[in-house]
């Protein structure tokens, strides 16, 4: 992990199914020399952030796809808002369904929608901006 002026780089986990998407957003995350996290759906990144402290590494934004097999993105930001620590990570959606976005209205820790096909410039503001807003 490199380190920048004394702190570590920013870490973000992107949560998505499909492989291509994950890596795009990957490679224009390491462009933004920031640490990259992967998961392939719900399940996964869920029991990542949950394993047991001695090799816990949280990332300080989340990419969320919603639809997704095992566990799809609506119930992994539902189970993150009932776990101290985990509940304060900003969530930025990424969907391909408009309609989804009532389903999180309530949600604290939701922080952008990005719809698909997305703007990598956009995603990539709107990802430092959900960064900046945790400092």
């Amino acid at each position: 992990m490199a380190a920048r002026n004394g702190r570590t780089m920013s870490r973000v986990m992107i949560v998505d199914d499909e492989k291509d998407v994950v890596y795009l957003i990957k490679v224009l995350m390491e462009r933004e020399r920031l640490e990259v996290m992967e998961a392939y759906n719900g399940l996964e990144a869920y029991t990542r952030l949950t394993a047991p402290a001695d090799d816990k590494i949280l990332p300080d934004a989340i990419i969320l796809d919603i639809m997704m097999p095992e566990m799809d993105g609506y119930t992994f930001q539902s189970k993150l808002q009932e776990i101290d620590g985990l509940n304060s990570i900003p969530i930025i959606i990424l969907t391909a369904k408009g309609q989804m976005k009532d389903l999180f209205e309530l949600s604290s820790n939701i922080f952008a929608f990005v719809e698909k096909p997305f703007e990598p410039k956009n995603l990539v503001k709107i990802v430092k901006d959900a960064l900046a807003s945790k400092k």
